[in-house]
């Protein structure tokens, strides 16, 4: 059990039917009336951000959630297979379930995915991952300045932006946290 007074950023818990994750929260400690905790709280399963307020000494139980290693095979249709690293098991997961990794995750790739109670709720791509940029416009000669930035299409088919000096065939390396271009590979 954990009480809304010890809640951080990145602490699981259950509450209202479901699993919850702290986005953000808040001690508030008013001048006239009883302290409460403001959070920001995000459902792991649904997705749903929530702000609600706590009384600091309100109680609800930890959420166990399991992390496991595991590889991205292929798609098919709507199904995203995975194979565990251990017992060489394929699961396969829906789009709901893989939509904030899939864009920086190519086959093969080592991803984690989260388990709540057995059941696989959310994959998480690795920090840094290197991609091809397959379409982009051209760079020019003299083309070094990295404040100006240009459209790029990424061998996942994520869209970033990158700086004009990239060209097509270009490997760079993608913080996926951010989504942004760190650098050349």
């Amino acid at each position: 059990m954990i009480t809304a007074g010890e809640f951080r950023k990145g602490v699981t818990v259950e509450w209202d039917g479901g699993v919850w994750n702290i986005v953000d929260f808040q001690h508030v400690k008013p001048g006239k009336g009883a302290a409460f905790v403001r959070t920001t709280i995000k459902n792991v399963m649904t997705g749903a951000v929530v702000e609600r307020t706590f009384n600091p000494t309100d109680k609800m139980p930890k959420a166990v959630i399991d992390t496991k290693e595991m590889q991205y095979l292929y798609k098919d249709g709507e199904l995203y297979y995975f194979m565990d690293l251990e017992n060489y098991e394929q699961m396969p997961l829906n789009k709901e379930q893989v939509e904030n990794a899939i864009m920086y995750v190519k086959e093969n790739t080592n991803v984690q995915v989260r388990f709540f109670k057995g059941s696989a709720f959310d994959v998480q791509a690795p920090n840094f991952v290197e991609l091809e940029v397959t379409k982009t416009e051209p760079g020019f000669k003299g083309d070094s300045t990295t404040n100006t930035l240009k459209p790029a299409t990424l061998e996942t088919g994520y869209e970033i932006k990158v700086p004009l000096f990239i060209n097509i065939g270009d490997s760079i390396r993608v913080d996926t946290r951010t989504g942004e271009y760190m650098s050349r590979a």
